[in-house]
């Protein structure tokens, strides 16, 4: 199983997803800054593996005030919840996983080194879990393409999945959530092929996506964001299955911009639309996707395809990173909890209890 994040003797090791495909590179991550900075500059990307590097990258602080008594080092650490909540303002999971933190932080301990060892378990109890409920998407994700296309399996026939971005293992603490239930139905030999759009500007299906899938084997096609249109019309899409950044209150989701557009294509051609996301991404603060803030990226990651221009200089240039589905558009959200596919607003507060 691909380890896109790893903690070993009080270091951080993160796959270098700006390197991949071409290259594998393992870095060795020591200070909060380097996390943080890993963080903006999306060596690592993706809400839940944001929010579990978040949280060793406040471990990786503390490290550093264990010479301080308790109440210096607890009131020193907290500058750094704030730094590290600057850093990608969409991805729910990453406030989650602070706030997690913060409050690990701010109990009563005997002494700074305990106080450390109790934000180090709690950082590894985050991504440990983040493991496991992954795994328990993928298998609620792959029981519901079984029960969604039964006639079509009773065939002997295998399905055809579509997926945006990447929310696989490169994405979480490692299996992943849309590529979780992926892995999941392959296992169970449900799976035909999986569509990957290439994901403009940054191209996580292309680069991470298709890598993911080919490293275990998964029959898949790379295709351009607009080309998915043409292969839902001519019925090679059985279903879509994505991630999620943010899930609102509501069910109004936020993802990878283009993620909005694939579920109107999906509801014109009669195809389910799913999101599969931790329960961490469900936030009931944000009561509808319109309150969900957008990061704005730079204009170069659409001027270039890596350190080539391919735009006119000086050009205007709009990047929001995200856009957001409205829950009308979802056919059902696949948590690690359960299954939500009506309602959304009652059941989804319930799984969040």
């Amino acid at each position: 199983m691909i380890q896109p994040i790893r903690w070993q003797q009080q270091s951080l090791y993160l796959i270098n997803q700006l390197k991949l495909p071409q290259s594998f590179i393992e870095l060795e991550i020591k200070q909060a800054q380097d996390a943080a900075q890993a963080i903006k500059n999306m060596l690592v990307r993706g809400a839940p593996a944001i929010g579990i590097t978040a949280a060793y990258g406040i471990v990786l602080a503390a490290k550093n005030l264990r010479a301080l008594a308790l109440d210096e080092a607890q009131s020193q650490l907290h500058a750094w919840f704030n730094k590290f909540a600057q850093t990608r303002p969409t991805a729910v999971n990453l406030f989650w996983a602070l706030e997690k933190m913060q409050s690990c932080s701010q109990q009563s301990y005997p002494s700074t080194q305990a106080w450390f060892e109790a934000l180090e378990s709690m950082a590894v109890n985050i991504h440990q879990e983040d493991i496991e409920f992954c795994k328990k998407i993928g298998a609620l994700g792959s029981l519901l393409l079984k029960e969604s296309y039964k006639n079509k399996l009773n065939q002997n026939k295998k399905i055809n999945i579509l997926t945006h971005c990447n929310a696989g293992a490169l994405a979480t603490g490692a299996w992943g959530t849309a590529l979780g239930v992926i892995r999941s139905a392959h296992q169970d030999k449900i799976i035909n092929n999986v569509w990957v759009d290439e994901t403009r500007p940054y191209l996580q299906g292309a680069r991470l996506t298709a890598w993911e899938l080919m490293q275990d084997n998964i029959p898949c096609t790379l295709i351009t964001d607009n080309m998915a249109s043409y292969f839902m019309q001519q019925q090679q899409v059985d279903a879509i299955i994505v991630g999620a950044d943010r899930i609102a209150a509501n069910g109004d989701t936020a993802n990878k911009i283009g993620t909005y557009g694939l579920a109107v294509l999906a509801r014109y051609h009669k195809i389910p639309f799913f999101v599969a996301a931790p329960s961490s991404t469900i936030d009931l603060a944000t009561k509808t996707g319109a309150a969900i803030p957008i990061e704005q990226r730079s204009k170069q990651e659409v001027t270039h395809i890596g350190s080539h221009s391919i735009a006119p200089e000086g050009v205007n240039v709009a990047h929001p990173a995200f856009d957001v589905t409205p829950a009308k558009l979802i056919n059902a959200i696949i948590t690690e909890k359960a299954v939500v596919k009506e309602n959304y607003e009652q059941e989804l507060s319930k799984i969040t209890q």
